[in-house]
């Protein structure tokens, strides 16, 4: 007789395995220790089968019916159904392994060695906060260009367009990433081009007029705030490294006797050593700080704990508190400050000048400089550079500036 829900629900645990039949080949297995489980027997290829259709009560004798008459069609047709569920389950494996997020951490990975571990953060943080919650189950192979422009155009309308030019250029290079190892066959952002608002166009703020420079000098010597802070403030126009490379100086990379400060690969933008020849005057400033901090790992360490560096924002606070603007001057400015005025005022070689801010230059074959190229040249270059900044500091003599025809 077939089975009916009152004699599935009265059914007791038996003392050792027993199946309660149904029809069709379906029965309900009990098992000593209260379990109940479905399962179906049928026969495929000359042999005899069985398949798991689940557990009772989560699974009722009406669904188990209905999984049992749909097994049937498959039958019907030649199609082993423990087969076809064993590929179902391969390809959600396969899907599940070919994810946009799953693709995305790979590709981080692959390339996260030759990168600065603060880029590295924020591409992670990118895709995370933006893309991940939406896409990242998604097999990448389909993901369609109107889905992925949806999830750019969410961090478009909250105002911050050139995120969102960021944002489609990482998931780019996640998808050729993909399409190089062979889990997807294109690229849905080239279909995206022209899709996002124009970002216009800004530079950072910066301070090139040899007079304006003077003022600034001065205010930073007037500068009420902390030593540390102050230090790092006199030191950035003498130096110029990106504000990332100043903050978090390490002691260890200091030879002040001999002025050279050896930036490790771990920490420039190029992932090169770079060198920076000490002036005279940057010694100074590094010996007097030295007095303070000389003791612990960073030049410049945070202000609520020695073992981090100091914050990002102190060098554009302090700025902001002598009364610059951010439309005015930036920690990033100090280096197209030195750009434009050796350039301009000093006339010395742009090459000499591209190597000290760890650009990429390249010799007449094409081969990049290493760190000590022209050195001897630019140690003089950086010396001459603090006289200037001293003459400038004190109201001295201005050399007017010279424009380059275009």
């Amino acid at each position: 007789m077939p089975l009916t829900d009152t004699a599935i629900r009265n059914a007791k645990p038996p003392a050792k395995p027993q199946r309660l039949f149904d029809a069709g080949g379906l029965y309900l297995e009990l098992s000593p220790n209260g379990g109940k489980w479905w399962r179906l027997k049928y026969r495929h290829g000359g042999k005899e089968k069985r398949l798991s259709l689940g557990t009772y009560p989560d699974t009722s004798l009406a669904d188990a019916r209905a999984k049992r008459d749909a097994v049937r069609k498959l039958l019907v047709t030649g199609v082993d159904p423990a087969e076809q569920r064993k590929a179902e389950k391969a390809a959600g494996s396969e899907r599940a392994a070919n994810s946009f997020e799953v693709i995305a951490r790979e590709w981080i990975a692959k390339r996260a060695p030759g990168w600065v571990e603060s880029h590295t953060s924020r591409i992670l943080l990118r895709l995370e906060n933006d893309v991940f919650p939406w896409l990242g189950a998604r097999a990448i192979a389909e993901i369609t260009p109107p889905e992925l422009l949806a999830c750019v155009r969410r961090v478009e309308n909250r105002g911050a367009v050139e995120s969102a030019h960021r944002l489609l250029q990482n998931c780019g290079q996640v998808f050729r990433y993909a399409v190089a190892t062979g889990r997807t066959t294109s690229d849905p952002t080239r279909d995206l081009r022209g899709a996002l608002t124009p970002v216009k166009q800004t530079h950072h703020a910066a301070i090139t007029e040899p007079q304006a420079v003077g003022a600034l000098l001065r205010a930073m010597d007037d500068y009420q705030g902390g030593f540390v802070t102050k230090c790092a403030l006199r030191l950035a126009p003498l130096v110029f490294v990106r504000p990332g490379e100043l903050r978090q100086a390490e002691w260890i990379e200091f030879e002040l006797d001999t002025g050279v400060w050896n930036i490790p690969a771990a920490r420039m933008k190029m992932r090169e050593p770079h060198l920076v020849p000490l002036s005279a005057q940057a010694v100074t400033i590094l010996r007097e700080l030295h007095a303070l901090t000389g003791r612990g790992r960073y030049v410049f360490p945070g202000v609520r704990s020695p073992k981090r560096p100091m914050s990002n924002a102190a060098v554009l606070a302090a700025l902001r508190r002598m009364g610059y603007t951010k439309t005015e001057m930036t920690g990033h400015g100090f280096r197209a400050m030195a750009r434009t005025i050796i350039d301009e005022v000093l006339h010395i070689r742009p090459d000499y000048i591209e190597h000290q801010l760890a650009h990429a230059v390249r010799d007449p074959n094409g081969r990049a400089y290493n760190r000590t190229a022209h050195l001897p040249e630019r140690r003089a270059m950086m010396q001459k550079w603090a006289d200037y900044l001293d003459t400038l500091k004190v109201g001295g003599t201005v050399i007017p500036m010279q424009r380059k025809a275009s």
